[in-house]
Formats: C-alpha cells, sequence, structure tokens
C-alpha cells in the first residue's frame, strides 16, 4: 500500500467533524464514501443507527449489506424504524465480483432515483477474509469505487470490524475513503490517497502454479483464433463444472482479443491448472497501455452495444485479474478458483 503504516484503530478515527443531521448527507450531490472502524457492537450501533436514522428520516432509499449478525442487532435496536430498511449482500466483494457490485449500486442508485427517494445510502459492512488474494481485491475494490461511481446520488458507509479484519484492511481505509467515521460525526480524512496510486502500490501476487509445466503454451501466436484455439481448448480436461467452463472460456477468448485489437505482435498466451485453480496469462508487445482502473466498467460506458468489454468481462468471470504494464510488454493474468 502507499506509504500508510499506522493501523486505523477505533480511538485513531479523527471525531473533529460535522454531525450527521448538519452534514445533511442526504442532500449531498455525488458520491459520499465514508469508512468506520469499531471494535465492539456497542460502538458499530453508535456509527450505523444515526446514520440509517438520518436516511430513513430524509426518504434515502437506505439499504444495509452485512451479515445477518449485524442485520440482526441493527434491526433490534432501530425497532419498527427497521421496516423502512432494505438488504442486499451484492454490494459489497463476497460472493459478489467487483464489476457486479458496481453494477448493483447503478441500479440501486437509479430506483432512488426514479422511485422519488433522494439518494441511495448504504452501510456496507467489510468481509473479513484470510485470503491475502481476496484483501488485496478488498482493498482495490474500495479504491476503484471513489472513480467508477463518482456520479451517482450515493453515500456509501463502510463498516471495518477492528475484531475480525486483517489488520492491513483496516489500516487501508485511511487511503480509499476521503471521509472518515466516527459515531454521527463525519470528517474529511487527509490521508486518502488518489485511486491509480493506491491500486498500483497493492502488492502483486506470485501464482505458485507458474512455477509448474503449463498445460498450454503458445508463443507468437499466428492468429486471434489460434490462440483462443489453443488456450480454451484445454480448459475441458480442467474445469468439471459446465457454467464455469463457458465463464472461463468467455474470459479468455475477450482477452485474447483485446491483446490483439488494441496490443502490439507478438502474442503469447500460457495457460496452467491443478484441477482446483487455472492461471493464464496473455501478453502482448504493447507498452502504452497503462491504467490500473482498467475494466471495473465497460471501457465505452454501459451502452454495451458500443463494445469494450473484454476486461470487464473478465473481471466478472474470473476471481483475480492482474494488469502487468512493462518496458517489454502488457500482460493479463486471470486466476480462479475451480468449482
Amino acid at each position: 500500500m502507499n506509504g500508510t503504516s499506522e493501523e486505523l484503530s477505533p480511538s485513531a478515527v479523527p471525531t473533529a467533524g460535522t454531525a450527521l443531521d448538519d452534514a445533511t448527507l442526504s442532500g449531498a450531490r455525488g458520491f459520499r464514501h465514508g469508512a468506520a472502524v469499531y471494535g465492539s457492537d456497542d460502538e458499530m450501533l453508535g456509527i450505523a443507527l444515526p446514520y440509517l436514522e438520518e436516511g430513513l428520516r430524509g426518504g434515502d432509499l437506505t439499504v444495509l449489506s452485512c451479515t445477518a449478525e449485524t442485520a440482526e442487532l441493527i434491526h433490534g435496536a432501530l425497532g419498527p424504524a427497521a421496516r423502512g430498511l432494505e438488504s442486499e449482500a451484492g454490494l459489497v466483494l463476497g460472493d459478489t465480483r467487483a464489476p457486479d457490485v458496481f453494477t448493483h449500486l447503478r441500479q440501486y442508485a437509479h430506483r432512488a432515483t426514479q422511485g422519488g427517494s433522494r439518494r441511495l445510502r448504504v452501510f456496507a459492512e467489510v468481509r473479513a477474509t484470510d485470503d491475502p488474494r481476496q484483501l488485496r481485491e478488498e482493498m482495490r475494490i474500495e479504491a476503484v469505487v471513489n472513480t467508477v461511481v463518482a456520479e451517482l446520488q450515493l453515500t456509501n458507509l463502510c463498516a471495518y470490524d477492528s475484531r475480525r479484519l486483517d489488520p492491513a484492511l483496516v489500516t487501508g481505509a485511511r487511503e480509499t475513503h476521503p471521509t472518515l467515521v466516527t459515531g454521527a460525526a463525519w470528517a474529511p480524512n487527509g490521508a486518502y490517497a488518489d485511486p491509480e496510486e493506491v491500486v498500483r502500490g497493492l502488492p502483486s501476487f506470485h501464482e505458485p502454479l507458474q512455477d509448474t509445466p503449463p498445460l498450454v503454451a503458445i508463443d507468437a501466436a499466428p492468429t486471434l483464433p489460434e490462440l483462443r484455439h489453443r488456450l480454451t481448448g484445454a480448459l475441458p480436461t480442467a474445469v468439471r463444472d459446465e457454467e464455469q467452463l463457458e465463464d472461463l472460456k468467455l474470459g479468455i477468448s475477450e482477452v485474447a482479443a483485446n491483446a490483439f485489437r488494441h496490443g502490439s505482435r507478438p502474442v503469447s498466451g500460457r495457460l496452467w491448472s491443478d484441477g482446483a485453480r487455472v492461471v493464464c496469462m496473455i501478453t502482448d508487445s504493447g507498452t502504452s497501455f497503462d491504467d490500473p482502473l482498467a475494466g471495473f466498467t465497460p471501457a465505452h460506458g454501459f451502452d454495451l452495444g458500443r463494445g469494450g468489454m473484454g476486461l470487464w468481462l473478465a473481471r466478472k468471470l474470473f476471481d483475480h485479474v492482474d494488469l502487468f504494464a512493462e518496458p517489454t510488454g502488457f500482460t493479463v493474468r486471470l486466476s480462479t478458483e475451480l468449482r
């Protein structure tokens, strides 16, 4: 991560700020993104309740995206007012990948404005994980969201439970949230960093499968159909789930097409699998592309008839998509667990 070494604990969050009622978050324009850290259920409720109550009073479409345990605590504390809340697990990472989180946020924000609500208001509990790859994905989505949904009428409060989360994830909240929240106070965060720089600074994990002989190795592929055929043709021996097989074929095909259409030749590809995981790398010889936020939304917007969906589809279909812009070429690495 970029330069933040001090862990963000509940006591470290600034208490100076504007009380929620005075901040009129329901009347704010565009995207508001805050982080709150807590170490007890009481602290969580002290943050969640004024935020949610203000949204319900103000006519926001107010949505919980949290564990059943947290939702039960909130509903119990709100009492009858909780009937106005909605729940949607797909607004945070977990079983939902980043492009689909952003799509769900857009759909809910559209519902809010079309249905007479002032804006969408989300209480999003960050999910615990012991997988360093997923930890990085969480940090990545928290940075990227500041760019890809910046125009939405949305207030998103990200809740970090310091009892359950990796300290690195809690620390990372300082870089990825423009606002820090304590109780009902929202305070500007001086440690907030540019999303592109945050994403560039995240660790790049070595895939152990790359140390083994690949199932497919093709250098200087003569044509796009040849590269697609060789890479996707090896998948049926490794992927048991038919639906996932088709998804992975599509993701690899789209990235291969990008390499030929937008990159420079020669183009090469590698595919590995051990029956539990698939890794695919596609490299072209271009050196000008360097956008760490690419693929979190379609390149040409959500008019899908205009194309630009290759990396976006790959991020939807694979657990992890890594981009490596190097002096010798541009590489997209796709990796996923197999069902």
